[in-house]
């Protein structure tokens, strides 16, 4: 099964007195690109949770955001600062005398101001932290997996059909070159009968076919990408990561297709190898978002 590089997922739970949000978003992306955003006193998961991720997805582009609210923390500590509170206090009386305003400076007043209250909580062990926000990144994974896999099997579907499809124009173009051949010798006994009056030399006409044959003839372009496209199939068929060499794979493939396109002199072959560049481009396009 391949996956695809675009998924979300969401899990919410309280786990050990905390309120634990996590949230994955990936998009595609030529290598393994992770950021996350956690709150300032929860640095240190920033690292923990790239080394996770990383152990189930290989390429994209991986956001992650975590939220944490502890419930009922006793161990909080409510402090004040003196120096501030006391510089806020003399400055408001400061401006009751200049400008003879009524002195009602409050408690309340005071503590709503800018850091005159603090708040301590007491050092929270970061193992303990990082196994509760784990638990419910592997809730989040669930839907996030099941998304990419979804995805991945839409995608792989497609990618079949339109490889089926250049098989059939590989046929048809195995069928046809021959055809061509035998027409143009048949053109050309025409053409010099009428040129001569006479008739055609039957070796001169051989030799020119065999020519003719040579520089139209697409059997190594054709087997070519007969061999790709099984290999493409074995490789979407074997599943995994294997968006990079699929990528590789469609360039070679749009590489014989356009030295079939160079080669043919026959308007039939031309139309359908216009076809199967366009069916090798959308494929192309698909492969982009395959992890």
């Amino acid at each position: 099964m391949i996956n695809s590089m675009t998924g979300f997922g969401r899990a919410e739970e309280t786990v050990d007195g905390r309120d634990i949000i996590v949230e994955i978003r990936s998009v595609n992306h030529r290598f393994f690109d992770f950021s996350s955003r956690v709150p300032r006193a929860y640095g240190f998961l920033e690292d923990k949770l790239k080394n996770a991720l990383q152990k189930s997805i290989q390429r994209g582009k991986i956001d992650v955001f975590v939220d944490l609210e502890t419930i009922d923390d006793t161990s909080a500590k409510v402090g004040v600062n003196h120096s501030l509170a006391a510089g806020y206090v003399a400055a408001l009386r400061e401006l009751t005398r200049t400008y003879g305003l009524k002195d009602d400076v409050t408690a309340g007043m005071v503590a709503r101001l800018p850091d005159v209250l603090t708040v301590q909580h007491a050092p929270e062990d970061e193992e303990t932290v990082w196994h509760s926000v784990s638990s419910v990144l592997e809730k989040a994974l669930v839907p996030f997996s099941a998304m990419r896999e979804t995805e991945g099997k839409k995608m792989e579907e497609d990618i079949l059909g339109r490889a089926q499809t250049i098989l059939e124009i590989v046929e048809y173009v195995e069928k046809r070159s021959p055809q061509t051949v035998e027409e143009y010798r048949t053109r050309l006994g025409e053409r010099i009968s009428e040129l001569t009056g006479a008739g055609a030399d039957d070796q001169r006409i051989l030799t020119e076919t065999a020519l003719f044959a040579d520089k139209v003839s697409v059997a190594e372009e054709t087997v070519r990408l007969r061999s790709h496209i099984s290999q493409f199939t074995n490789m979407l068929a074997a599943g995994g990561a294997v968006g990079r060499r699929l990528d590789f794979l469609v360039q070679e493939m749009n590489r014989e297709a356009n030295t079939i396109g160079s080669k043919c002199v026959d308007a039939q072959i031309a139309h359908r190898v216009v076809d199967m560049k366009a069916e090798i481009e959308k494929i192309r396009e698909q492969i982009q978002n395959i992890e």
